[in-house]
């Protein structure tokens, strides 16, 4: 089975990933935020995996630009998700799925032991 990026094309974060998995010949399947949005359950599957502070890039102007109580509502899943499919931009990127296993933005050192290159 492929794995699945999700992310924003025009993303450098996104890019560097993207041409590191086609540069090493690993197939994967693309899914873009700003094009395709995201479901609530995805959002709900992947903070059960991976703690819901590290699926928000608060580094980003899209976090720094939200109002302080959306900043509040991303605290807690429940009220974080609604944040989070209108600003797409504030998901931490890239996000990568893969086997139940889930890696979040670029790091070569980790993809190469991720994809045990």
């Amino acid at each position: 089975m492929s794995k699945r990026i999700f992310g924003i094309k025009n993303c450098d974060t996104v890019k560097k990933a993207l041409t590191y998995l086609e540069s090493h010949n690993i197939s994967y399947e693309f899914h873009d935020y700003k094009k395709l949005g995201i479901e609530a359950s995805k959002i709900k599957e992947w903070a059960k995996i991976v703690p819901l502070e590290k699926l928000i890039n608060s580094k980003g102007p899209t976090y720094r630009n939200l109002s302080e109580e959306d900043k509040e509502k991303l605290k807690t899943i429940s009220t974080a998700i609604a944040v989070m499919q209108a600003n797409t931009s504030v998901i931490k990127r890239p996000l990568i799925e893969n086997m139940g296993k889930i890696i979040l933005g670029f790091n070569e050192d980790e993809f190469n032991l991720y994809f045990n290159k």
